[in-house]
């Protein structure tokens, strides 16, 4: 499973140094650095301070890799511990943490050779070459130092271009103990192209690498956790605005809400009381005022009656309870009245023994004002 995934992850680093968006994205950092002022551009791009070895026949060659300045020229010749001094001054102002040496050889004394594998090997591509390296040169393994990466040039489907670069120990290893002598161990042993250039490759085994202690990465990673965190608390500040202004926004239409429920119900009760003044208005314009009722009445009943007790209802219903001498006739002389309508009595006419009348209840209805006129 963990080599499916190694493989899987290797295809798509192969398919990523194939296409094109590699370049692009260089190409279009370097214009936009270029667009920096110098000093912040030469801020920004700084990095380790590379430091190429070399030996030459009869001196080695310290040149500084980013401006390609020959900071010492040591001679073989001379005592160890006077080529120790001239390393050291050649470093001076250089912080160690910072400073790499690259061993440089000679691309005549490297084995270069081109293999194509199947796809699979870029998985591990320095594993797999290392049971070629028998078929692939006059070596065994363990008399080489060699190093494996894949090429980006196009391959065959299903097919990956693999560069071998392979380097006798007996050439490697005086150097590396000369080297050792002066207190100086290299980082990397890569190999000198025909411009000059280096290929970008290391061909010290793992073990004989040294171990780097990169401060400034552990602190670029601190860093960058550090704005990973804030990122996440900036955006857990604005979801938390963001709900509490929501909140506010829900209680604010809430109030508006019953502001207008409220309002609703006061305009229905506005309304409604209206109507009821319209309809009391209404009905007391199309009944005659009491006043007119109680003349009508006068006038119409005859002075030998009496009433005990009028009522006058909402609705124009006229109930009238008194004594009479002949409580019949009352219907007869209320009912050409232009006020009252429909007069008639109400339950038993009953005498009374000490007034020697007739005790009545007579209901009536008052006519409406306009029916009155035209009546």
């Amino acid at each position: 499973m963990a080599s499916a995934s190694a493989q899987s992850l290797e295809r798509m680093k192969l398919a990523w140094s194939r296409s094109p968006l590699p370049v692009f994205l260089r190409w279009w950092g370097g214009e936009l650095a270029a667009l920096l002022p110098a000093r912040l551009r030469a801020w920004l791009q700084r990095g380790p301070d590379v430091l190429r070895l070399s030996a030459g026949p009869d001196a080695w060659l310290v040149k500084r890799a980013r401006t390609g300045d020959v900071l010492a020229t040591i001679p073989l010749e001379l005592p160890a511990e006077v080529q120790r001094a001239s390393f050291a001054s050649a470093c001076a102002g250089i912080d160690p943490d910072d400073r790499r040496l690259v061993l440089v050889v000679d691309a005549a004394s490297v084995l270069q050779r081109q293999l194509t594998m199947p796809l699979a090997a870029a998985a591990d591509p320095r594993k797999v070459v290392g049971y070629e390296l028998d078929r692939q040169t006059p070596f065994k393994p363990d008399q080489l130092y060699y190093a494996v990466r894949v090429s980006a040039a196009p391959a065959p489907a299903g097919q990956v271009l693999l560069q071998l670069f392979a380097a006798p120990r007996t050439q490697l290893d005086p150097l590396l103990e000369r080297l050792a002598a002066l207190g100086v161990q290299p980082d990397s042993v890569d190999v000198a192209t025909a411009d000059g250039a280096l290929a970008g490759i290391d061909l010290l085994p793992a073990g004989r690498r040294p171990h780097r202690l990169d401060k400034r990465r552990r602190l670029n990673w601190i860093l960058a956790g550090a704005c990973v965190l804030l990122a996440i608390l900036v955006l857990a500040q604005w979801l938390g605005n963001r709900r509490a202004a929501l909140a506010r926004m829900q209680d604010q239409v809430d109030a508006m809400r019953a502001q207008a429920t409220q309002s609703e119900r006061l305009r229905a009760q506005l309304t409604a009381a209206v109507a009821a003044s319209q309809f009391l208005v209404k009905r007391k314009a199309e009944n005659p005022p009491p006043l007119a009722v109680l003349d009508e009445l006068t006038r119409r009943m005859p002075a030998s009656a009496w009433l005990d007790a009028l009522t006058l209802d909402d609705s124009g219903g006229l109930d009238i309870k008194g004594e009479a001498d002949h409580a019949a006739a009352l219907v007869d002389t209320l009912g050409g009245s232009k006020v009252l309508g429909e007069p008639k009595l109400q339950g038993v006419i009953q005498p009374d023994p000490a007034t020697g009348k007739e005790r009545f209840e007579l209901v009536a209805r008052i006519k409406p004002t306009g029916a009155a006129d035209a009546h």
